[in-house]
């Protein structure tokens, strides 16, 4: 498979600068935006607002996580770059702009949605991987003879990002390894994250039939 990133700002180290005891002091870093300036213009003309590169970018995000739109373009996302429908609908604009900013930071794990987890690791143990077994019916992911996470449904523990069943992927890279307190905290907010990933792709998905109805044709 093949990976793409596109980061929202390129930074460039001004070609006057003097670095001294090699830090890098921040006047001394150019950012531009990484999404094109006629974008941004034209957005901004034709929702009458000043919309910022960030605006875009988290209404991107959103949009990517659509299952509506991922569903509807799914063969032409295997073969290309994914096109963007652009709402005429400011309001809606700015909603789904909302949405993505929030994924962003869930999927970031800044997001208070995360801080109260809904999965425990129990059992008596020393944390080490010996096998990844997942329960369905008990929604409980074991990791050896006596210890698990609990209250993993099967919407979470099925959930893939990029071809990658999430939970399993983390797991498997960990396998024949001993699970820290810390390796243990970040596991359950990723299964949080999951957890609030869906529920915000359902509320995006209510609102991008809405988005077809009337899109921006740029020239």
């Amino acid at each position: 498979e093949n990976d793409y990133y596109f980061p929202l700002w390129n930074y460039k180290e001004n070609s006057n600068s003097k670095i001294q005891n090699e830090t890098l002091l921040d006047e001394e870093i150019s950012k531009t935006s990484n999404i094109k300036k006629e974008v941004i213009d034209n957005l901004s003309t034709k929702y009458k607002q000043a919309i910022e590169p960030e605006d875009v970018f988290n209404y991107i995000y959103a949009i990517l996580y659509s299952n509506n739109y991922r569903n509807k373009y799914n063969e032409f996302l295997k073969i290309d770059f994914p096109k963007i429908p652009f709402t005429n609908d400011f309001n809606l604009f700015k909603k789904l702009s909302s949405l993505g900013n929030l994924l962003i930071d869930i999927h970031l794990l800044k997001s208070y949605r995360i801080n109260k987890t809904t999965s425990k690791f129990e059992g008596n143990g020393d944390g080490y991987i010996k096998h990844i077994i997942y329960d369905k019916e008990n929604k409980k992911i074991s990791i050896n003879e006596a210890q698990y996470f609990t209250n993993i449904v099967p919407e979470v523990y099925n959930y893939y990002i990029g071809g990658y069943q999430v939970l399993n992927k983390w797991l498997k890279e960990r396998k024949d390894n001993f699970l820290d307190s810390a390796d243990i905290n970040h596991f359950v907010k990723i299964v949080k994250a999951i957890e609030e990933t869906i529920k915000v792709q359902k509320e995006i998905d209510k609102l991008y039939p809405e988005v077809e109805k009337n899109i921006i044709e740029f020239n």
